[in-house]
Parts: C-alpha cells; sequence; structure tokens
C-alpha cells in the first residue's frame, strides 16, 4: 500500500574495497493528491488510490453503506480510484480500469440513491464532472456524455429532455469538462471552449443575457475559437486560462465572483489577471487561482470564511490568501481546499456538516491543517565494510499518528520495521544493517 513518493536519497559510506552506494527511498504517507467537495461533503483521492469522504450523508453520497454524517474522512474504496467529482447530494470517481462509479442522489436516479458505490459506466472514462442535478464525463476516445436534468438545454444533446443515463453530446475531441447549476462548458483539444445550457446571467460568454423562456442553449455553442487551456464552473459564473497564463470570467457577479471590481453580470469573457496564472477553480459562488509563484487568491461569497483570509467578508476583486508553497486546489461548494508542497492538505469555509474533515463542526476562516504530510529529515548511514551499516533517520508528522517503516533490497519484497506513534510529531529510528548487500531502500507512511 505503501510507496516511495519522495525522489530517493543518495549517501555514500566508505569500505575497504569501494564507496558504496546506499539509496534511501523515504515517502511521504498515503498523500491527498486531489480533493472535491459538493454542497455539504468532501471526497478526497489518496496517492495509494484510496477514496475517501466525510461530511452530510443523507443521501448516503459519501459511500460508506449508511447515511450518517461524519466529520473526519473515511476511507470508502482501497485502491484503483484515479478521479472524483461531487454534485448536490452525491458522488462520482472513475476507477483505473476506467469505470465510473457513484453513489448518493445521482442526479434523477439513475439509481434509488445508493449508500455504496455502483457502477454506472464499465469502461473507456477518463474524466467526470458532477453539476447540481446533472453530470459529464469524456471518454478515451474524446466523446462528451452526460445524464441527469435537461430543464434548460445543460446537457448539450439538442433537447430540453431529463436523461436518466448517459446520452452522447459530442463525438471527440473533449479535452475538459465542467458543470454550473443549470449550465455546462468545456474545451477542447484544440484550445476551443463551447458552452450550453442556462444563460439568463450571461454565463455562456456568446454576449446574451437570455430573458424568455426557457433560456438555455441546448447544443454546444463556441465561445471562444482557440487558446484556452483550463475552465472551471461556478453555480452561474466561469472562469478559464488562456495558454498566456491570463484569467477570465463571465457570467453573475452578484458577490464579486468574476474579480472584476464591479458586482455586474458579464455576458462576454473578460480579462481579470494579464499572465502568471497557472491552476483554477470555482465554488458555487466565489473562485480561487494558483499563480506560477505558489500563491493563492481568491475572490467572491466568502460568508463561510471559504476564501480563507480571516474574514467573512465578499471581494470583487482578487485576494492573495497565501504567499507561496501551494502546489493544487479544488473546487466545492461553500469549502475550500488546497495543498502545499510539502504534501499536506488544508481546507477552509463551510463545516456545518463535517465537510472540512477537520474532526469538528466549526466553519473556519482561516486555512486550518486537514491532514499533514510526513518528511524525512537527518538521514545518515554510517558503519564499515559490507554488514554492519546504519541507516538513521528521523520521520516527522502529525502527534499521535503511527508512523509505519519498512524496508526493502529489491523493490519488490518489503518488511515492516516499525509501527510506532508519532508521540509529539517525531520519531527518530536506526536500522542496523547486518548482510553483505548494504543496497537498502526504505518507505515509510502514517496511520490514523
Amino acid at each position: 500500500m505503501m510507496r516511495p513518493l519522495i525522489p530517493h536519497k543518495t549517501v555514500w559510506a566508505a569500505t575497504v574495497l569501494a564507496a558504496l552506494l546506499l539509496a534511501a527511498g523515504l515517502g511521504h504517507a498515503q498523500t491527498v493528491t486531489k480533493a472535491a467537495g459538493g454542497a455539504n461533503h468532501s471526497l478526497f483521492l489518496k496517492s495509494d488510490g484510496s477514496l475517501w469522504a466525510t461530511g452530510w450523508n443523507e443521501y448516503g453520497q459519501l459511500g460508506d453503506g449508511t447515511t450518517n454524517n461524519v466529520n473526519r474522512p473515511k476511507q470508502i474504496v482501497a485502491n484503483g480510484v484515479t478521479d472524483i467529482s461531487c454534485g448536490e447530494g452525491y458522488s462520482l470517481f472513475i476507477k483505473s480500469d476506467g469505470s465510473l462509479w457513484g453513489m448518493g442522489a445521482l442526479a434523477l436516479q439513475v439509481a434509488p440513491n445508493p449508500v455504496s458505490p455502483i457502477q454506472i459506466v464499465a469502461s473507456g472514462v477518463t474524466a467526470i464532472a458532477g453539476g447540481v442535478y446533472h453530470s459529464l464525463f469524456i471518454k478515451s476516445d474524446g466523446s462528451l456524455w452526460g445524464w441527469g436534468f435537461n430543464g434548460f438545454g445543460q446537457l448539450g444533446d439538442g433537447t430540453y429532455t431529463d436523461r436518466l443515463s448517459p446520452v452522447q453530446i459530442v463525438a471527440s475531441g473533449v479535452k475538459a469538462i465542467a458543470c454550473g447549476e443549470r449550465h455546462s462548458i468545456f474545451l477542447k483539444s484544440d484550445g476551443s471552449l463551447w458552452a450550453m445550457g442556462y444563460n439568463h446571467d450571461g454565463q455562456l460568454g456568446d454576449g446574451i443575457f437570455a430573458t424568455n423562456s426557457p433560456f438555455g442553449i441546448n447544443q454546444p455553442e463556441l465561445i471562444i475559437s482557440i487558446g484556452v487551456t483550463a475552465i472551471a464552473s461556478g453555480i452561474d459564473h466561469n472562469i478559464f486560462l488562456k495558454s498566456d497564463g491570463s484569467l477570465w470570467a463571465m457570467g453573475n457577479d452578484y458577490l464579486g465572483e468574476l474579480g472584476d471590481g464591479t458586482n455586474n453580470n458579464v455576458n462576454r469573457p473578460e480579462l481579470i489577471v494579464s499572465n502568471g496564472v497557472t491552476t483554477i477553480a470555482c465554488g458555487q459562488t466565489y473562485s480561487l487561482f494558483l499563480k506560477s509563484d505558489g500563491s493563492l487568491w481568491g475572490m467572491g461569497n466568502n460568508f463561510a470564511g471559504q476564501l480563507g483570509d480571516g474574514t467573512r467578508n465578499n471581494t470583487n476583486q482578487p485576494e492573495q490568501i497565501i504567499a507561496s508553497r501551494v502546489t493544487a486546489i479544488a473546487h466545492s461548494y461553500h469549502q475550500a481546499f488546497f495543498l502545499k508542497n510539502d504534501a499536506s492538505l488544508w481546507g477552509m469555509g463551510l463545516n456545518r456538516y463535517g465537510q472540512l474533515g477537520d474532526g469538528t463542526f466549526n466553519n473556519t476562516n482561516r486555512p486550518e491543517l486537514i491532514v499533514a504530510g510526513v518528511s524525512v529529515t537527518n538521514l545518515t548511514a554510517g558503519g564499515g565494510g559490507f554488514a554492519n551499516q546504519q541507516f538513521r533517520f528521523t520521520l516527522t508528522g502529525p502527534a499521535g499518528s503511527n508512523a509505519v517503516i519498512t524496508a526493502s533490497t529489491n523493490l519488490l519484497t518489503w518488511t515492516p520495521l516499525v509501527t510506532n506513534p508519532l508521540g509529539s510529531g517525531s520519531l527518530s529510528f536506526t536500522d542496523a544493517v547486518s548482510t553483505n548487500f548494504p543496497r537498502r531502500f526504505y518507505r515509510a507512511a502514517l496511520t490514523p
């Protein structure tokens, strides 16, 4: 289950015969690699392919076989998960075999609120996006599919008919997808941006504020022809990146989520940041982005502290939240998550149902550590000859966790060495190797 997640550290020890290379592959714990948030629940994907869930569970969206809320991440699937997404009261995930699975209120009942994961598509799925009441996915051939509520044309299949099972929308070339409440956008491999669905607030970016029923475009409409590299959707707004690192936005701006300094809806894409943006994410009525220096920025609705700036005040222009070292951000409704370069997971915002996974039901307006990364320091090797080498290192992480350390000589067979509590947050360990094969690999992980 454990795997080395940082580059092998290399040390040298002199022997009477030659200088022998001693490699130690000490890694982080099964670290969180992706997070996703629904209305009041959250999913976490770990580096070992395990799926974890926390928060509101009335419809079985956590997938743990119950409808009980939890405020600590709970393992749902042990391995093999490659991607995750959340809707209003449901969850979706992809396995390594390309199968698509879901649990909860699966957008107009593809199944009656399963409280454990059920398979929706058997193979070929590469990306997923959950909206409020509709879902989209991409297959390996680049085709776009969707199901669920379609009253505003958000599925883009040319109708306003709700779909209880997946229907094909686009035959090929789709690279990325995002769902709002009643609209959808997607990115093609040629860099073009397309949109469909509800357009009352200009969220499709086609220059129109639709005011007549059914308020929606029911087939994909070209918005930008080239140069788009990433997309994200809130409930009624969208943001996207261009290849030059510029950030653009359109749609509802009532709470400042577009970040243009006003609270006026916009029906054409407008430039928000001219360069340096690398990653984007949307909450229901707020937006987040990362810059190339690792800084985290946000704008929009902040009623639950989801911007993490220490207040609950909305802002209609980008505000720096974290100055550096942020590597990834996650979209959700009223809670936000980000990863730092030490593999730690942080969260802020609404936590009424335990969706932050911090063990409480308290909202927070400052970033709070949810899962700590593991770091290894003071790695040394000593001793003489081929035998009796000593490898010493210190493992640090969250206090109270158990450190699990294994060793191998071939990277295939791993022998447990120690399972000890970290106590105050660190553990020093020495492995005295009495073998004529001093090349050793180590893995370190944490368990709750």
